[in-house]
């Protein structure tokens, strides 16, 4: 309820004139300790430590009371709305711009975002960042209400300096909200950074120190400190609500969370504050009108009306959508939710000033006069209403009638939220989906309460109907999609990837998972082909260019296939975080190489497999670092660079006897003796290599020795002769004497 608290013109000048000669007594609206606690919030430091060290540990519990809250009081403080705006000809047609087209523009959102669900996280996000604007507009429009009440006339700039103080303590918040990446899919942050968004707020604070201070200093010499009690409070609560949040995120780096701020304490500390204030506005509204009509104001009747009306406005449109029309409960309520509340911030941001005469005159106290209803609306809808407020019969009965619906179906409402929210109890959860079925997020608690209970039929049976909710959701599909590879339902897997992309055609993720089944069923040309969509889609998509790599490798293709593994290589390097163990990325370089190396990019493969070795020693991979070595010094070798070859290959045995890799080891002394009996060196040295190679490999469980070898092997002890024999009763000596050769 953002009270504009400027009254301008003589005649809210005079109003204050009149207001402070009875200033004394008519400060309070119901009585100190109820507007001291309610309206000025007092009651804010309590509730919500209570709530902070209650919330972690009893999520459930306090999800279901907030929810049952709702009930009394955020859903009738909308409804308060509605009452002032609509039930008075007069404000109906004052405010038509608002109740009419404004109204109709509402509807007509809230019908295309069913259709659209790209809508509901821009919808979220603006009534989410609204949410502490509006909260603050109603806690300053209160602060100048209780300070004129008090006899205080602020001058301009005091107005000025103090609007400022709650501007700054908004965008402290604000910064907060949209500072980084969002980790809420339903809120799209603007991505501030956050070194910037740390300096802002600390300049916010600053200001909001000394702009209350001048402000504050400049009421206190007018009214004195004793009468500014209730706007203290009110300003209080407005740093409780917003500054210390950002200060403690700031301190301790923790997250504020967006949603708290819509449907946590501090939404209901909100909602009592604007029931408490248009309670009084509407008795005071209604004994000006009394002394014509002869009827006095009814508060159970006014708050049954409240109720009643809230409930209208909440909970049939999440039913019938979902019930009617099989759209996504939660996604339903989820609209309805953020739509409602940003038609009540329009709203209550025309009908609520205190510069309106009448508004001005029942609030601040002051002996302005009332004026009746100028205009009565015509019409159709007019007449219809009339009827329907008035003392036939019959519109009794359609009242009652309506009502007791309601009542039914907000108690309905209620126990379908209680029962959806128990994840431990599967008939709980099924007498919540036989309410109503069409809800992704009750289905997905089902389908892991039967995977818990070992009854995968169910599951899949609930992720079904999640996926039907919200074809859109990638969650339930993502879960069906990996318990149909599990079971190897690779067809029906595949099949559901066709089916989602109907709705998701521009999802990446689902775009790689498709050529992932592709390939499984043999259709490799498919899976390059959704790979290469998914790279269109999303150029960061990283699992895309390893796997086309991996499939152009074995086609092969190796240029093609180097240059999918160094894009890979490049995105990962870029990323802060999530990236893959380094013995992988190692691996993944080393593919890279040997594609530059068969496709004659010499230098550019010598140049991965340094950085694989670079890679290696400084996550000491020891048998990484090794493979690293011996696959360079191959590809120097071909090239005549002999020496860089020998230190290549006496470093990767080093490197296997270190970590006493007998694999590795055989392999590499194999590799090491063809090398130096191809280029040149001395016969015995490489024949005790090969001698080495086969004496680790027979040392091995079940280890065979290559044809290769044995060839290579006995054609150099043929040309040796005798001395082969001598070399075979001890190698050692020439193994040492090539581990340390050169040229």
């Amino acid at each position: 309820m953002p009270l504009r608290a400027e009254i301008r013109g003589r005649r809210g000048r005079d109003g204050m004139g009149k207001h402070r000669q009875n200033s004394k007594q008519g400060a309070w609206i119901y009585n100190p300790w109820l507007d001291l606690i309610v309206g000025c919030g007092a009651w804010s430091a309590p509730l919500l430590l209570l709530s902070y060290l209650s919330l972690a540990s009893n999520t459930r519990t306090w999800s279901v009371a907030f929810y049952a809250l709702a009930l009394f009081f955020n859903y009738p403080h909308y409804m308060a709305t509605i009452y002032r705006a609509y039930h008075r000809a007069e404000d109906f047609q004052k405010y038509r711009v608002f109740t009419v087209h404004i109204t109709a523009l509402i509807l007509l959102t809230l019908v295309l975002s069913h259709f659209s669900a790209r809508l509901l996280p821009w919808i979220f996000t603006i009534y989410l960042t609204w949410s502490p604007w509006h909260y603050s507009g109603q806690n300053y429009g209160l602060f100048m209400m209780f300070a004129r009440r008090s006899g205080a006339d602020p001058d301009k700039s005091t107005r000025h300096a103090l609007y400022g103080a709650f501007v700054a303590s908004y965008l402290i918040l604000f910064l907060g909200f949209h500072t980084g990446q969002s980790t809420d899919p339903l809120f799209v942050s603007l991505g501030i950074p956050p070194i910037i968004s740390v300096w802002e707020q600390v300049i916010l604070g600053v200001a909001f120190v000394g702009l209350a201070a001048f402000g504050f200093w400049r009421l206190a010499h007018a009214a004195g400190w004793r009468e500014l009690i209730p706007s203290l409070t009110l300003f209080s609560s407005q740093f409780l609500w917003f500054v210390v949040p950002a200060a403690i995120s700031l301190i301790k780096g923790l997250e504020i969370p967006q949603n708290r701020y819509s449907s946590g304490v501090l939404a209901v500390m909100h909602s009592a504050q604007y029931l408490w204030i248009t309670s009084y506005y509407a008795r005071r509204e209604a004994a000006g009108g009394a002394k014509k009509s002869g009827q006095s104001w009814r508060p159970l009747a006014y708050f049954g009306v409240l109720v009643v009306g809230g409930i209208a406005l909440f909970v049939p449109g999440p039913w019938l959508a979902s019930r009617a029309f099989h759209h996504d409960f939660t996604a339903s309520f989820l609209i309805f939710t953020a739509l409602v509340n940003i038609h009540h911030f329009i709203l209550d941001g025309a009908i609520w000033k205190l510069r309106d005469g009448r508004i001005a005159a029942l609030l601040l106290n002051s002996r302005d006069r009332i004026a009746d209803a100028g205009a009565e609306a015509s019409g159709r809808l007019a007449a219809a209403w009339h009827w329907l407020v008035g003392s036939t019969s019959g519109a009794r009965g359609l009242r009652v009638g309506a009502a007791l619906l309601l009542l039914v179906w907000g108690t309905l409402d209620q126990a379908r939220y209680y029962l959806a929210l128990r994840s431990d109890d599967m008939q709980d959860l099924q007498r919540a989906a036989t309410l109503d079925a069409y809800d992704s997020t009750l289905q997905m608690r089902l389908a892991e309460r039967a995977l818990q209970d070992s009854e995968p039929e169910q599951a899949e049976a609930a992720w079904r109907q999640a996926i039907r909710s919200d074809p859109a959701n990638p969650v339930p599909r993502q879960q069906l999609l990996r318990f149909l590879i599990n079971e190897n339902r690779i067809d029906e897997a595949f099949t559901l990837t066709e089916a989602s992309l109907k709705y998701a055609p521009r999802d990446a993720n689902l775009l790689v998972d498709q050529g992932i089944l592709a390939l499984r069923l043999g259709h490799a040309d498919e899976a390059v082909q959704r790979w290469n969509h998914a790279l269109a889609v999303d150029p960061n998509q990283t699992a895309a260019h390893l796997y086309l790599a991996d499939e152009l490798d074995r086609e092969n293709k190796p240029q093609a296939a180097a240059s999918h593994y160094n894009s890979f290589l490049q995105k990962i390097a870029a990323q802060k975080t999530d990236r893959p163990p380094a013995d992988k990325v190692i691996a993944i370089v080393l593919r890279m190489a040997d594609c530059q190396a068969r496709s004659s990019q010499t230098e550019l493969a010598i140049k991965s497999y340094q950085l694989a070795e670079k890679l290696a020693a400084q996550t000491r991979l020891a048998k990484l670092e090794s493979l690293a070595d011996v696959s360079e010094a191959e590809l120097e070798a071909r090239n005549g660079k002999l020496d860089a070859a020998l230190e290549l290959y006496q470093n990767a045995l080093r490197l296997d006897d270190s970590v006493a890799d007998t694999s590795a080891s055989a392999e590499d002394w194999f590799a090491y003796g063809h090398f130096l009996d191809t280029a040149g060196f001395e016969p015995r040295l490489a024949y005790a290599c090969l001698l080495k190679s086969e004496s680790t490999r027979h040392s091995q469980p079940a280890g065979e020795i290559p044809r290769s070898l044995t060839a290579e092997r006995q054609q150099i002890e043929k040309n040796m002769g005798t001395t082969a024999a001598a070399i075979r009763r001890n190698p050692d000596p020439l193994l040492q004497r090539a581990l340390v050769l050169r040229r």
